[in-house]
């Protein structure tokens, strides 16, 4: 399979799970909107997610992939096939020991989250329920995490993308359904969501299982303390936790930055932490589709380049991504800046969901459309270090960046609430994107090709033009006022957007760009 090709399954998966996911919060917004007990949720939710990104997809996955990417192409797949048993085994003990500390001292973790919910008792309490009953979450996950790591490697794309959609059906399913019936037995119809979140994990967790057996890649996980012991002194074992060190220090970086603004944002106006939820569930379209998208497809290639000791195949896979971030991030960056309100109106107001809600939301959404050029393109600079088995140079770069970004706050938050914590992470991104591509050409694993110049005029001509459409789309109507008429705001919304993305296309043609051969480099 291509990458063009593996790229594109895992961005239309990743397109249905945002919009599903997109579907999870307009219910959400239109049935709590932005309240005390929905700030519970958003607060609940993101420590075991916090954890995910953590160990999951953070540490455990940039230490994984490389060093199971190596084995399979050095090795071969009967010595890989042992690695991933012995790796299974020490991770699934270690997550069942997490699992129980963390519903322990949950209460200590929702206070290091959000100290400032104490002032709603009722908001508080509920969270530290929810933390509780929701902690097992990342149990789920971390399994979910090395099942897709080997498909990944094994370039079985389709089912790891494909696994966050159960999430997004199981928490609408507890809204739409549960959460009234909570309400008829006088229970607080939040806690469906959190029901859900636990059944989309254990689902997502059981359809990873028939794609690895299929391949008979299914781990087997040893129960006596003897292959506990033999799996912990693996080789493979100790080079992966060797690199999940760093990784987790690097990872952490970025989620104490999380913690830091969450925290912040609890002390800021009530629905605070919900306007900013919201705002990065609409920002995750482009950096899920674009960022995670090439990083998940790129990320065993460039392992596998380079266990092979081919240089060039490792700077050409780099300079493909980062045309491809380029050419697709900065027209989704004019968007948010441009057209926020708009696209926050059409998607969530509704219900329970202000006119205010949806101006403090796309103050929130614009922040971080300063800086999505640099998220998207971390995903594909930082595998460049990864697949290397360097994890302590993107970590160095991490603290010096968490330091600027909490900087930063200090001067946009006064002046911008809970915008500022948003556009403080926007440009610590861009810092992080433009440190990490200066460190791959010093060290000459990135050798850009020609034409670079010639490309970005293309793209800042056809963004200035689509700049100014969408500009005027945003002031030729009053979106907010078009709330009763919602069939023909959403049609309106998708004549558009459609209407935008010819333009861009279009304009980068007529600039000179030829799309096809541009997408088969």
């Amino acid at each position: 399979m291509s990458l063009l090709k593996s790229a594109s399954t895992v961005s239309l998966w990743t397109l249905l799970s945002r919009i599903t996911g997109l579907a999870r919060e307009l219910l959400v917004a239109s049935t709590f909107g932005a309240s005390a007990m929905t700030d519970a949720f958003n607060v609940a939710f993101r420590i075991p997610n916090l954890f995910r990104r953590l160990f999951a997809e953070g540490a455990f996955s940039q230490a994984f992939v490389p060093v199971l990417a190596a084995s399979k192409a050095r090795d071969g797949e009967d010595v890989t096939r042992q690695l991933i048993d012995r790796v299974a085994t020490v991770l699934a003990w270690a997550l069942v020991l997490t699992c129980v500390l963390g519903v322990l001292v949950s209460p200590w973790m929702v206070w290091a989250m959000a100290s400032g919910m104490q002032k709603d008792p009722a908001g508080y309490e509920a969270a530290v329920w929810m933390t509780r009953f929701m902690f097992p979450y990342i149990g789920f996950m971390s399994m979910v995490a090395l099942a897709s790591g080997v498909l990944n490697t094994w370039k079985r794309f389709a089912v790891p993308a494909a696994t966050p959609v159960l999430l997004n059906v199981s928490t609408i399913l507890a809204a739409w359904l549960l959460a009234p019936w909570f309400a008829q037995k006088g229970i607080t119809p939040i806690y469906a969501m959190a029901v859900g979140v636990m059944v989309g994990g254990f689902l997502q967790l059981s359809l990873q299982i028939p794609a690895l057996h299929s391949l008979g890649l299914l781990p087997r996980i040893g129960l006596r303390w003897s292959a506990v012991r033999d799996a912990w002194r693996d080789a493979g074992t100790q080079q992966i936790l060797r690199l999940m060190l760093p990784a987790l220090l690097g990872v952490s970086v970025a989620q104490i930055s999380l913690l830091i603004n969450t925290q912040i944002a609890s002390h800021l106006a009530t629905g605070s932490v919900s306007w900013l939820s919201y705002a990065d569930r609409l920002m995750e379209f482009p950096t899920a589709m674009l960022g995670v998208a090439l990083g998940v497809v790129l990320m065993p290639q460039l392992a596998g380049a380079r266990a092979k000791g081919d240089t060039q195949q490792y700077s050409d896979l780099l300079d493909w991504g980062l045309r491809l971030v380029v050419l697709l991030s900065v027209p989704c960056a004019v968007a948010l800046l441009a057209f926020s309100r708009p696209l926050v109106a059409v998607l969530y107001h509704y219900g329970a969901f202000s006119e205010f809600d949806v101006q403090q939301t796309a103050l929130a959404m614009m922040g971080w459309g300063a800086g999505l050029v640099g998220i998207v393109a971390i995903k594909v600079l930082a595998p460049g270090f990864y697949a290397s088995q360097d994890i302590k140079t993107p970590v160095r770069i991490a603290i010096v960046v968490l330091v600027v970004t909490q900087l930063l706050n200090l001067v946009l938050v006064p002046q911008f609430k809970h915008a500022g914590l948003s556009l403080s992470i926007g440009l610590g991104a861009m810092i992080n994107a433009l440190w990490l591509l200066w460190g791959l050409l010093r060290r000459g694993s990135y050798k850009p090709l020609s034409g670079w110049g010639v490309f970005a005029l293309q793209v800042l001509a056809a963004s200035a033009l689509l700049l100014v459409y969408l500009l005027w789309a945003a002031s030729a109507w009053d979106w907010t006022a078009l709330r009763s008429q919602a069939l023909f705001r959403m049609g309106l919304m998708a004549a558009i957007l459609s209407g935008a993305a010819v333009l861009y296309l279009g304009a980068v043609w007529a600039c000179g760009l030829n799309l096809r051969q541009f997408l088969r480099r």
